[in-house]
Parts: structure tokens; C-alpha cells; sequence
């Protein structure tokens, strides 16, 4: 059965437990769902931004309460988590701002199909299952709900359960912001239930942030029900340095990287490739960067790094490290779990790093980096995209034809140079390869789900 817990990564300790919902509880949602969609579809747009910018002014007045929670059930620090709940106000603010825009008729060329008249309109497709994990727990569902709530489809919270107050506190958020009854709720199921809740009629679409066996489900049942689905999965992002390249600056930014959220984000850079011609000196900086990093308390303001989500979690992180050094490679610095309660790890750089090693081809989600040597562009692209994964990537050079050949040859969502990768509602958002399809935020998240709708008319 799911435990769905608050559990203090700093501690170890259960804080809380719920209830999963019964099967009767869970149908009364999807229905309210739909019964709410064949209203809230017709509202008019301004009338859902004002509502979504109420949304962000409870997440900009309640900051420091909602970062405490977002601390409290996944670990990430204090500072961090109020500066998510800021940056999910702004992107509600961009797509109140935007979505008319969005959503407008776009005309296509009348006289060469026809007609007196062509467009495209835009149109929402209806309840939309979001299945979402526990590492941004607050910007990943709302990075789907901005846009979706006002392309006026409705939403159903998957949530992953150890962030249930989180999930609860999203669904209250959207209500409290005067949206109707059963335009966003929360059901606190487990796994198991995703794909009942899926296979329902009334339910028209499903996006998923997670693993790649999740996706892989998700994917599956949503193509034999005929339903599109957006895929964010994981990631093993290249951060190539090149000669011509800050060499200072790129450490601190692969330190940065690398540990943002205690090392649990798919977009953190975790495979440095440095040319040879500044490898030494970037390995120095960095493997200073990266000791010189404050892991403790997350509710502490000087604290950098803090505890891995899950007891399970880390015990994977650590696997994958000691499997590393069991078939040679070295650790410049971390490695070892300090003592004490909660489930700390600390930031780690290995070299030496081979094929045969698990690291090399697995995402390590926590804040373990491998470094590789190269020489010149083409060896850094090789080794770059030497993974199954395509999500993000970051190269470093001062080179123009250099920059052209990583952005035209990195297999990658997104490729950021000179600076590390990170997510906008101004950009769309997401990955190739098994990184998963399609594309969250920018114009293309709302698009995502909507019925691009021909018109003719003669």
C-alpha cells in the first residue's frame, strides 16, 4: 500500500500522513473534473488571468510559508524553495499576460486553399492528468497549470506521494484564486492508480515530470487510449569547456549546477568535459567549487547543499559511486555520507570515469559529477552525446564556429552557452532521445494541449 508521508529529509522523521483517496472519491473528481470543463471552457480570458494573477500574489505574499513546506517535505533549502515559489508567481503572471495572444485565431493563406476564409483557433481538449515528482514540487505543476488553466482546460494533480502537503496546498492555492470548483484538484492516490484514472473517458490528456519507467507507463497506456501525452524524463547533461572559455567562471557555474537542488534536478549539468588545454585548471577550480559548498540544515540561510529527498534516493546515489570506484575510478573530493541523522550527501567530483561504469550511462541524481578529458570540438560532442538521455546541454567558448558546432550537433532539448541551463515560461521546455517528447512552457506548452482546430470557410 502507498505511504503518502511528509517525511523531514533533514531528519528522517514521518511529520505527517494521509489518506489515499477511496475508488468511489477518486471517480466523484474525475466527474467533477469534466462537469467543471464544460463551463470553465467558455469563460472568457480575462476572466482567467485575473484569476491566475491572484494565484501569483498568494504565491509572492506567502512565500516564506510555502518555501518552509516545500523545505520540510523534500529537503531543498530554504532560500531555494521561496525562490520557487516566486518564479512559479511570475510564470502565472506570464501566461495571464500572454495567453490571448496564444489562443488568437491565426490566419492561413485563404485564396491558395479555397476559401473566403482560413484560420487556425485554438481550443482546449479537457481534463488533463498531470503526474509530477517531488523535486520541484511546486514550479513543475505549475508550469503545466499556468498554461493549461488558461487554455481552459481542467486539471487532475498526481502528485508524488512525500510532497502531500504540497499537492493539497496547489489545489487550495487555485481555489482561494476564485477559480471554479473543480478546475484544478488534488488526488492523493499512489502509483497504482495512475492508469485507471488515465484509461477514463473523461480524461483527455496526461503530461508527466519523472522517471523514465513512469514515462515509459504513462506513454504506453495513454497510446492505447489514444491520448496525447507531454514526457519530461530524465537527464545526463554534457558541460563542455573548451580553451577559449572562462575557465573561473565556468567552475563556479558547473559547482552551481551541478548541486542546485541538492543535485536533484534533470537539467543539472553532471558530465564536465574539459579540453585538454584548460583540464587541469578547470578541474582545480571546480573540485574547489564544489568543497567549498555548505551541506547541513536546509532551513539554515548559509547552507548550500541539504539532504537528498529520499533514504532511497541517496542509498541509489550511492551505489552508483561505489561502483564507480569499484572498477577504478577516483573520487577528487566527497564520496562518503557525513554521520548523523538525515539523508545528507556530500558534493563529489569523480575522474576516471569509463564506459563500464554504471555513472556513465545512468542519471545520478544527487550531487555527484564526472569528469572527462577531450581534445577539440569533435571529442567533446562525441563524449557529449555518448548517453541515452537529451535534455539539456551547456558548452563554454569565446569561439564563434565553436559555438555554432555545439549548437547545431548537441543532442539536446536545449543547449545554453556560456551559461547553464535552466527554465523560462519564455522558452519552451524539454527533451529528445529518452529525455522524453513534446514541450512545456513558451507558447508551445499551451499549444500542447489544445485543439489546433482548421477552419474553412467558403
Amino acid at each position: 500500500m502507498t505511504t503518502i508521508a511528509t517525511t523531514n529529509p533533514a531528519t528522517g522523521r514521518v511529520e505527517k500522513t494521509f489518506d489515499a483517496l477511496a475508488e468511489d472519491e477518486i471517480d466523484r473528481r474525475i466527474g467533477r473534473a469534466a462537469t467543471a470543463f464544460a463551463s470553465y471552457r467558455t469563460t472568457a480570458i480575462g476572466e482567467r488571468a485575473a484569476w491566475m494573477r491572484a494565484a501569483a500574489d498568494i504565491l509572492d505574499g506567502e512565500a516564506g510559508r510555502i518555501g518552509a513546506m516545500l523545505t520540510a517535505e523534500m529537503g531543498k533549502t530554504l532560500k531555494a524553495a521561496e525562490a520557487e515559489a516566486r518564479k512559479c508567481a511570475a510564470a502565472c503572471r506570464y501566461y495571464a499576460g500572454r495567453a490571448a495572444g496564444f489562443l488568437a485565431d491565426r490566419p492561413a493563406d485563404a485564396a491558395a486553399v479555397g476559401a473566403s476564409g482560413a484560420y487556425v483557433r485554438y481550443q482546449p481538449l479537457g481534463p488533463v492528468l498531470a503526474v509530477m515528482p517531488w523535486n520541484f514540487p511546486l514550479w513543475q505543476v505549475i508550469r503545466f497549470a499556468a498554461p493549461g488553466l488558461m487554455a481552459g482546460n481542467t486539471g487532475l494533480l498526481k502528485h508524488s506521494s512525500n510532497v502531500p502537503q504540497t499537492a493539497l496546498f496547489l489545489e487550495d492555492l487555485f481555489r482561494r484564486a476564485g477559480f471554479p470548483e473543480g478546475v484544478f484538484q488534488t488526488l492523493l492516490i499512489g502509483s497504482g492508480d495512475v492508469e485507471r484514472v488515465l484509461r477514463d473517458p473523461r480524461v483527455r490528456a496526461a503530461t508527466l515530470t519523472g522517471s523514465e519507467p513512469a514515462g515509459r507507463s504513462v506513454a504506453a497506456i495513454a497510446g492505447d487510449e489514444i491520448k496525447p501525452t507531454v514526457l519530461e524524463l530524465g537527464g545526463s547533461d554534457p558541460f563542455v569547456v573548451m580553451p577559449s572559455a572562462d575557465v573561473a567562471a565556468a567552475a563556479e557555474a558547473a559547482a552551481a549546477s551541478r548541486c542546485l537542488n541538492n543535485g536533484q534536478s534533470c537539467i543539472s549539468a553532471k558530465r564536465f568535459i574539459a579540453d585538454i588545454g584548460v583540464a587541469d585548471e578547470f578541474e582545480r577550480r571546480f573540485v574547489e567549487a564544489m568543497t567549498a559548498l555548505s551541506v547541513g540544515d536546509p532551513m539554515r540561510e548559509s547552507t548550500d547543499v541539504g539532504p537528498l529527498a529520499t533514504e532511497r534516493g541517496r542509498a541509489d546515489v550511492e551505489e552508483l559511486v561505489a561502483d564507480a570506484t569499484g572498477k577504478g575510478a577516483t573520487v577528487l573530493c566527497g564520496g562518503r555520507r557525513p554521520d548523523g541523522p538525515g539523508w545528507f550527501y556530500p558534493p563529489t567530483v569523480l575522474s576516471g570515469v569509463t564506459p563500464e561504469m554504471r555513472v556513465y550511462h545512468e542519471e545520478v541524481f544527487g550531487p555527484v559529477a564526472s569528469l572527462f578529458r577531450v581534445r577539440g570540438v569533435s571529442e567533446a560532442v562525441e563524449v557529449a552525446n555518448a548517453t541515452g538521455f537529451g535534455l539539456g546541454s551547456n558548452a563554454w567558448t569565446r569561439e564563434p564556429d565553436e559555438r555554432e558546432r555545439f549548437v547545431r550537433e548537441l543532442d539536446a532539448g536545449q543547449v545554453f552557452i556560456n551559461g547553464t541551463t535552466t527554465s523560462y515560461p519564455e522558452l519552451p521546455f524539454g527533451g529528445v532521445k529518452r529525455s522524453g517528447y513534446g514541450r512545456e512552457l513558451s507558447e508551445q506548452g499551451m499549444h500542447a494541449f489544445c485543439n489546433a482546430k482548421t477552419v474553412w470557410v467558403a
